[in-house]
């Protein structure tokens, strides 16, 4: 379990607010339910915005493989 709650729509701002929406709706489409990182994530919305664009296809493979890896040597996970 998180020690934060995922962010809440109605408590942000007007952008912010209708943007997390929207990724909230697209991975409710995608998995079938909002997941604990995605909600987390939404606490920021540049945080929220690149955690799309790993996922997406718009970042080469090669990158996201970089970005992937940087992130796990910074967080110290040994795989």
């Amino acid at each position: 379990m998180a020690r934060i709650e995922g962010a809440d729509p109605s408590k942000q701002g007007l952008l912010q607010g209708l943007f997390t929406r929207v990724v909230y709706s697209l991975t409710k489409r995608k998995v079938g339910r909002t997941v604990l990182p995605v909600r987390i994530a939404a606490h920021h919305a540049k945080l929220l915005w690149g955690y799309g664009l790993l996922g997406s296809r718009l970042v080469e493979e090669p990158l996201k493989n970089l970005g992937e890896l940087r992130v796990a040597t910074l967080v110290g996970c040994p795989f």
